[in-house]
């Protein structure tokens, strides 16, 4: 997509240089990062895209546009366009029972004591709902989380660890013999819940969900370097992932030409497995902006991402309220959740620059995204730092190209 002046629309082109200068004056020179892309888009155009250090600090080789990036989480707001796209179809409710669709849930309890696998439970209050999966009101967890016993017990159990050989149906088989951390709808937890999602979508259409991606989201927006795999003819392109060693300096954990993202991937993460470009997850953010259509592609209708955008919380809470987990992704105070979004409810309260109804998320490796109808702006941020709680990129990039609108 070719850039525009920010002027024609409404943005400071002197504004938006602070994007680059901040980001390689605080992370790319200094070495905390490898390397990172920018593209902010309004109205319509592209108004800046920017690439900026190295994919892969070992090979010496540059960031080019056309990198592809694990983005782990970012991987749930597809999964849940995916779902909502057979909501519209009218092959579930959001108030139908999970049970309906897997049978392996039906009998789940509410954790009491006890360690793995060796656990005291109590009955739901109710059964988990398709939306309690779409709104982590499910009362399932992360493994990585590292609070409390049930999360042990996904450790210990290795859930959804490893992509080669498990499916998601056999992630769900194991998710279903642990106990939920509190009954459904009754709090907020980050967990793996948009991997039921996931089998929920590949359930109800009757493929998996790599190929209902690609026919029916990918292919029309045109997102072809998008997939749950990395082909050997992109390796090139592929960049290296890195977390943050004892002494400041950077240590390579994902090497892409030996990455677990290359050869049979079998379990398609609905929460967190699909790799990406900036070009491409834009494309994806030019739909939402779109009311669900892009370019002539009508993904969604706009009553149905109205829907997925609203704060679907009990009681209207924010996270701060809801939340049972330390979470680190996004601000409590003033942030709702929707169907697969937080939600801006009140930019004072959570000190958080930008509009009421803004919906966003982001990826373990530090990449972001937000999309904020009110200003018809979304913003993409890429590189591959874990973990994400690490800077606050989000809060950085927000200050700058708030700071870059002009006045009407």
């Amino acid at each position: 997509m070719p850039l525009v002046r920010p002027e024609s629309v409404g943005l400071s082109s002197a504004q938006l240089t602070h994007i680059d200068r901040h980001l390689e004056e605080r992370y790319v020179r200094p070495g905390k990062i490898s390397g990172c892309q920018t593209a902010v888009f309004r109205r319509g155009e592209l108004a800046h895209h920017s690439v900026l250090g190295h994919r892969d600090l070992e090979r010496e080789a540059p960031t080019e546009k056309d990198t592809i990036y694990r983005i782990y989480s970012m991987t749930k707001p597809i999964t849940s366009v995916a779902l909502m796209m057979l909501h519209e179809e009218a092959r579930f409710s959001l108030s139908d029972p999970v049970h309906s669709y897997l049978p392996e849930f039906r009998d789940l309890g509410v954790y009491e004591e006890g360690v793995h696998p060796n656990y005291v439970t109590r009955p739901c209050e109710r059964a988990m709902t398709i939306r309690d999966v779409l709104t982590h009101q499910s009362g399932l967890t992360y493994g990585f989380q590292d609070r409390t016993n049930v999360d042990a017990g996904y450790r210990k159990a290795k859930l959804g660890v490893d992509i080669h050989g498990p499916t998601l149906a056999d992630m769900m088989n194991g998710l279903a013999k642990m106990p939920l951390e509190f009954s459904p709808g009754t709090a907020w937890n980050y967990s793996v819940s948009t991997d039921v999602c996931g089998r929920l979508v590949e359930v109800l259409s009757g493929q998996s969900l790599d190929v209902f991606f690609r026919e029916r989201i990918f292919a029309p927006l045109g997102m072809s370097d998008t997939s749950f795999s990395i082909p050997e003819d992109k390796f090139s392109r592929f960049a290296a992932n890195y977390e943050r060693a004892g002494h400041k300096s950077l240590r390579l954990i994902d090497d892409p030409m030996k990455s677990a993202w290359a050869g049979d991937v079998t379990l398609f993460s609905g929460g967190g497995g699909l790799l990406s470009t900036t070009s491409d997850y834009l494309r994806f953010c030019q739909m939402l902006l779109g009311d669900g259509t892009v370019n002539g592609t009508r993904l969604l209708g706009p009553k149905t991402l109205d829907l997925m955008t609203q704060n679907h919380l009990e009681g209207g809470l924010d996270l701060a309220g809801a939340s049972v987990g330390l979470f680190g992704e996004t601000p409590y105070e003033g942030t709702g959740f929707g169907l697969g979004f937080s939600v801006i409810l009140d930019p004072v309260t959570g000190q958080n620059v930008g509009s009421p109804g803004e919906y966003a998320w982001g990826g373990a490796a530090s990449t972001i995204f937000w999309v904020d109808p009110a200003e018809e702006l979304c913003v993409i941020f890429m590189t591959q730092l874990m973990p994400s709680r690490t800077f606050d990129f989000r809060g950085q990039l927000k200050s700058i190209v708030y700071g870059a609108i002009l006045p009407d």
